[in-house]
């Protein structure tokens, strides 16, 4: 099949959602203010819809898009002499609905063309996005910008995948280990780079003294942020803490504790009574709770159930591997630790994000660096974890994606 027969075969196999079948190439700098624009009236377009209400993820999105946030995050970008690699292939995750707008951006920030292919279960959140890209696609100041977007889906077609693969000067794959492995089947250009978000698991590291020291109010606001990390994307996301870990490591903590633990899923739970609890979700959570009980190699948990909203298991040690204590659904778990060190040995690579609530950032750096630490790329507070930056999975984004000029 020669080069044209190919281009003509991926034209059938996929569906645009936004912008153009092939885009044109033309590197620019990144954070250019044509750019920023763009996307500041994207954010002013979702913020129009009145679909956006009713999904807190685009809203967020949105909220991310404004001039203001783009100006710092310029600021907080190592730009120099810099200009966009080329063309940049987005393979999205499927269980992260505005994961694909994120990644977009990103490319185009940096400077870059952008393919992006998005899940085919036809999210609503994809909608709602693809459909205010095109009426910015309509105007005339943003023609160049259209060139220069493919946004699409297809079903798991790898001459699809090969083809654009070929085409790319850098890829990002979101997904699972399988998922990665499947598309690095696709080869690309000797001098293309490449960024795999992995399959990744987060935690959250908790004095109990700061969960007693709160009155009501900052009580509740903890518990909303809590569920916003975790409910919101059924704990999908990588960023949502499944343990929650705490840190009893003086006797003042250790009494704090006695009551802290109750006192926040407790709020929890009342933070939860929104949320959409199906059947299938009940039943999901039940079988891996009665999994887990059944595993031998967890000794003596103990199950809190706060109705079917949540269950909270207390284990007394932790598995070698910590990402094995993975909930859904409103199911998660607890440990105390007497030191922070005591963890270094259940750290792995796949830990990314450490959620922290009276704990100091440099201690927890200086935790990573003493123990030479594969894991925690991310320290943020609750209510922060899915918050998107230039650094993700320990990645320069805008680095990586654009090349240096020397």
């Amino acid at each position: 099949m020669n080069e044209n027969e190919r281009l003509n075969s991926v034209q059938e196999s996929v569906r645009l959602l936004a912008g153009v079948l092939w885009p044109d190439v033309c590197p620019v700098q990144p954070f250019e203010e044509h750019t920023m624009d763009f996307l500041s009236d994207l954010g002013k377009e979702l913020r129009k819809d009145v679909r956006t209400a009713a999904y807190t993820d685009v809203a967020a999105f949105g909220f991310w898009c404004r001039k203001g946030n783009l100006k710092r995050l310029k600021e907080e970008a190592v730009c120099g002499e810099r200009l966009g690699r080329g063309l940049v292939f987005h393979i999205a995750p499927s269980n992260v609905p505005v994961n694909f707008a994120y990644s977009y951006v990103l490319g185009l920030l940096s400077g870059n063309a952008n393919i992006v292919r998005v899940s085919s279960k036809g999210f609503v959140q994809t909608d709602i996005i693809c459909s205010a890209l095109e009426r910015l696609f309509a105007r005339e100041e943003y023609q160049d910008i259209r060139e220069q977007t493919s946004i699409m889906s297809y079903d798991h077609d790898k001459e699809v995948t090969d083809v654009y693969s070929s085409l790319c000067d850098a890829r990002v794959i979101w997904g699972g280990d399988a998922t990665i492995e499947t598309i690095r089947e696709s080869p690309v250009g000797s001098r293309c780079v490449e960024i795999a978000f992995a399959d990744r698991y987060s935690i959250g590291l908790v004095r109990p003294s700061a969960v007693a020291g709160m009155d009501e109010e900052e009580l509740r606001q903890l518990a909303v942020n809590f569920y916003n990390d975790t409910y919101l994307l059924d704990q999908n996301a990588c960023t949502a803490p499944h343990v929650v870990i705490w840190l009893t490591d003086s006797p003042e903590e250790k009494q704090a504790a006695l009551s802290a633990g109750k006192r926040f899923w407790e709020a929890v739970q009342k933070a939860a009574e929104n949320y959409d609890l199906a059947d299938i979700k009940v039943s999901d959570k039940y079988d891996r709770l009665c999994n887990f009980l059944a595993d031998q190699r967890h000794a003596s948990p103990e199950v809190h159930r706060y109705d079917n909203l949540l269950y909270v298991i207390t284990v007394e040690r932790l598995p070698e591997h910590i990402d094995e204590l993975r909930g859904s659904f409103g199911m998660f778990f607890e440990y105390k630790a007497d030191r922070l060190d005591e963890l270094a040995a259940h750290i792995t690579k796949k830990v990314q994000t450490a959620a922290v609530l009276g704990v100091d950032r440099k201690e927890v750096t200086d935790f990573i660096f003493r123990n030479h630490l594969k894991g925690i790329d991310r320290i943020a507070a609750f209510g922060q974890t899915l918050d998107m930056g230039l650094l993700w999975d320990g990645y320069d984004i805008i680095g990586t994606l654009s090349r240096v000029i020397g």
